[in-house]
């Protein structure tokens, strides 16, 4: 048994990130994930529009998914700089969206630090946007999306295992974990893994499960927003806040205090939805 504890200790020591590399440039395997993530939630969708009568065609959802993917990726990426490293990124803005490091000479670095509420603003931005110019009902669009999301952000929180980051705080439990980018070599929360579960596996079979029993239309945007901001708060008091901002508000992660507000927000729409 003793053997078996230390070998998962160890695991995230035996995976390599990349899945090649070429000089200072490298594919790895959390880019992959991406790309997993969109064409989970594609098919689930594609499932529900053939199965529960969604009157929206295979080339609707492809190029809302194209919106979809720049809003992440760029919501992402400004939601990072602005929520967890404005100071820096203020001082360094073309770092925001070049993958270069201009503060030691020119480097390839590539584009790490992402935040999911930012992803998730920008979602929604481009989300009005594509459902006014194509004139689609938003709040019904949008429930046929979001029982898949969680089930795609699965994809997203082992791409972040992989990587060896966003680990979670320091334990003793056996299950706890060494991350080789850990300058401290302390055992901690896999948090990443706790996130894949919760916020994904769990939340997508919740999702799923109602997916045919909502009352009106956003129904299923507010329980999603409302259920990950729920889960998500918890998790982080497993989490390992980010070093260069730490804890906020005396006690919470920058994350617990979005995640209030993201829970502010679901609760807001299901009351407006229902009264609407």
């Amino acid at each position: 048994m003793e053997s078996i504890i230390n070998a998962w200790q160890q695991l995230p020591a035996q995976i390599s990130p990349a899945i090649f590399s070429f000089g200072s440039f490298q594919l790895r395997y959390y880019s992959l994930m991406y790309l997993v993530a969109f064409a989970v939630v594609y098919f689930l969708t594609l499932y529900r529009i053939k199965n529960e009568g969604y009157e929206y065609t295979a080339e609707t959802i492809q190029d809302y998914l194209v919106w979809a993917m720049l809003g992440v990726i760029i919501g992402g990426r400004f939601g990072y700089a602005l929520f967890y490293n404005f100071g820096y990124y203020f001082q360094h803005p073309l770092e925001i969206i070049l993958p270069f490091d201009f503060s030691h000479g020119f480097k390839f670095v590539g584009i790490s630090g992402m935040s999911y509420h930012g992803g998730l603003i920008g979602v929604v931005i481009v989300f009005f946007l594509f459902c006014h110019k194509h004139k689609i009902n938003t709040w019904h669009f949008g429930d046929l999306f979001c029982p898949a999301i969680p089930l795609g952000y699965t994809f997203g929180r082992i791409g972040n295992f992989i990587n060896g980051e966003l680990w979670g705080r320091v334990t003793t439990v056996p299950w706890g974990m060494y991350f080789p980018l850990d300058s401290t070599h302390s055992l901690r929360h896999p948090s990443q893994l706790y996130e894949a579960l919760f916020e994904g596996i769990v939340l997508f079979i919740l999702l799923w499960l109602i997916r045919k029993k909502k009352m009106f239309d956003g129904f299923l945007v507010g329980i999603y927003i409302c259920g990950y901001g729920f889960v998500r708060f918890f998790i982080e008091f497993f989490r390992e806040p980010d070093y260069q901002l730490g804890f906020v508000l005396g006690f919470m992660s920058m994350g617990q205090v979005l995640c209030l507000l993201m829970m502010a927000a679901g609760m807001t729409i299901l009351i407006w939805r229902k009264n609407a």
